[in-house]
């Protein structure tokens, strides 16, 4: 005899409640598509998640779509420092990469800079530098220094008081300042202590003993010796230019190239045995203060001439060093700037996009190096 199946017939009251959940779920569903679209519409236009959904639980979608994408204003709706009140503010000052970026234009905009202003100061100095600066009193012309490019919010006092004593143009203040020359030479150093190619050194910035090149022999083709090392690019740009030189006519040699931290000490108590504490300071680098110690520099010297500074090698050298990346480290006339006499002999390889642009704009390796390499 066959089973007969009995039918699953839900209750009106659950029939009525399943259509109520699927409206909810409808209404849910519809909220979450038209969240995610326009989450979406603001990504697309550049911002990130989590500033997409303060931006729409803000209701300042349309504030935002008309300004457009803004990185400063991304950072603020991303942070807790956020600030209804400073809204216009924000899209107007120039985004920087800082941790406290917000936070710091809300205090700057308390102590009454305006976006220009602002936008000074962020560009001048790191996060660090902007924190401790908003300490200072207002400073109502921020343009007599920060329009120089390289100037640093840190060393603003100190621009100050160096351009009331010397009486010297901004930009010249700021280089100044930056090389440490306010300083007394060798004290209080910035120390570098790994390998650099673009490595600055001067009697404010100290090579210590840890700065080691990788090296490599040089040949005694190119060196008046069989002791001289140098880092390999050096080198073969050395080589490529000795040969530039020779097929002129010309012979160029290597008389002192890498000398480690303690070979420079042995120099510095050789002279001052022969001359004296005073002119060792005045003329001779002390140990970590030389560029030697970077494996890039070189004493060139001529194969015909002793005096290096009256030869033909020299001249040459002068309208061609830079074809092949190497720049006169210490040229007359720039005492001022770096810090040493005059060296017709001593070259540095920087490469050859910096060197040419040196010899084009007639200026020293520290002046390049503040405009664009001290970061």
């Amino acid at each position: 005899m066959a089973v007969r199946k009995k039918k699953f017939k839900l209750k009106p009251e659950a029939i009525e409640l399943l259509k109520k959940v699927g409206i909810v779920f409808g209404i849910l569903l519809a909220i979450f598509i038209f969240y995610r679209h326009n989450i979406n519409e603001l990504k697309k236009l550049g911002y990130s998640e989590k500033a997409s959904n303060t931006i729409l639980f803000k209701f300042k979608k349309s504030y935002v779509m008309d300004i457009g994408k803004n990185k400063t204003l991304n950072a603020a709706f991303e942070s807790k420092d956020y600030d209804e009140k400073n809204l216009d503010h924000y899209s107007k000052i120039k985004y920087q990469n800082h941790k406290h970026l917000i936070r710091n234009i809300n205090k700057l905009l308390k102590k009454k800079y305006d976006n220009k202003g602002i936008s000074l100061i962020l560009a001048h100095g790191s996060d660090e530098d902007v924190t401790e600066f908003i300490k200072h009193k207002k400073i109502t012309y921020l343009e007599e220094f920060f329009t120089v490019d390289y100037a640093k919010i840190k060393n603003y006092d100190r621009y100050v008081k160096y351009s009331d004593e010397s009486g010297e143009d901004e930009e010249t203040v700021v280089l100044a300042i930056n090389l440490d020359m306010d300083k007394e030479n060798y004290k209080e150093p910035v120390k570098i202590k790994k390998y650099n190619k673009y490595a600055l050194v001067t009697k404010h910035r100290q090579l210590m003993k840890s700065y080691k090149p990788k090296l490599v022999k040089i040949s005694t083709k190119y060196a008046s010796d069989n002791k001289q090392q140098s880092t390999k690019e050096a080198y073969d740009a050395f080589v490529k230019m000795s040969k530039g030189a020779e097929k002129e006519g010309y012979g160029i040699i290597i008389n002192s190239s890498y000398r480690s931290f303690e070979d420079q000490q042995d120099v510095c108590d050789t002279y001052q045995k022969l001359y004296g504490t005073s002119y060792v300071d005045k003329y001779v680098a002390h140990a970590g203060y030389s560029e030697h110690q970077t494996g890039l520099a070189y004493d060139i010297g001529s194969k015909k001439n002793k005096v290096f500074s009256t030869s033909k090698e020299y001249k040459w050298m002068r309208n061609n060093a830079y074809k092949y990346g190497f720049i006169q480290r210490y040229p007359k006339g720039y005492e001022d700037i770096t810090g040493f006499r005059a060296e017709p002999w001593h070259y540095r390889y920087v490469g050859k996009k910096i060197a040419k642009y040196i010899y084009q704009n007639n200026m020293t390796y520290e002046e390049y190096y503040m405009r664009f390499l001290d970061k």
